[in-house]
């Protein structure tokens, strides 16, 4: 190979950076997704502890959807009702956890299902550290009333569309693969 080769090839990758737009890192998208679903889920869970009477539903799909406040000392379906400190420390983790990984993906479809996880759990982690009975151990505010299953609230729903969006994003290409697959396939 001789010079002008190696300068051509050079050049060619250099103009490809250029042409092809460049992935941001998962991290920036996911922090700015992250922040607005925790001020949506503090924001909704204030409105429904400010407008909702503990233990009275509110119909708005007839018996399949309403609301009704309730304070949820555990996880999800009040699991772990005697252990709520255990699940805050669980909620920090995953929340690192998810933070970790934005730092290493990259693209807007990472960032946007990891800054939902991450927004849902940092919002009922923030009610399990300043709500009642205690630091750490606070009760969760639920008021999304699906039938008589469960009751929920905004970061619950956060959380499962955003696991959501990874499984996908999972089961879809990634764009490390997708430049592994650009750079091994032969030039036409």
């Amino acid at each position: 190979m001789t010079a002008q080769d190696v300068a051509g090839t050079v050049n060619e990758e250099y103009a490809d950076q250029r042409t092809r737009p460049r992935e941001r890192k998962a991290l920036g998208i996911a922090l700015v997704v992250a922040v607005l679903a925790v001020v949506l889920d503090q924001g909704s869970k204030a409105l429904a502890v400010a407008q909702l009477t503990p233990g009275e539903r509110v119909p708005l799909v007839g018996d399949l959807f309403g609301l009704s406040l309730v304070y949820n000392p555990g996880a999800a379906f009040s699991l772990g009702s005697g252990t709520t400190w255990i699940i805050t420390l669980i909620g920090f983790f995953a929340s690192v956890t998810v933070i970790v990984f934005a730092v290493r993906l990259r693209g807007v479809r990472w960032g946007l299902a990891l800054g939902l996880v991450l927004g849902g759990a940092v919002g009922n982690l923030i009610d399990r550290m300043l709500n009642q009975p205690a630091f750490g151990r606070g009760y969760v505010t639920d008021f999304l009333a699906y039938g008589d299953l469960f009751v929920g609230n905004v970061a619950d729903v956060f959380v499962v569309i955003g696991v959501g969006l990874v499984c996908l994003n999972l089961l879809g290409s990634t764009p490390r693969a997708e430049a592994d697959s650009e750079r091994t396939e032969p030039a036409s």
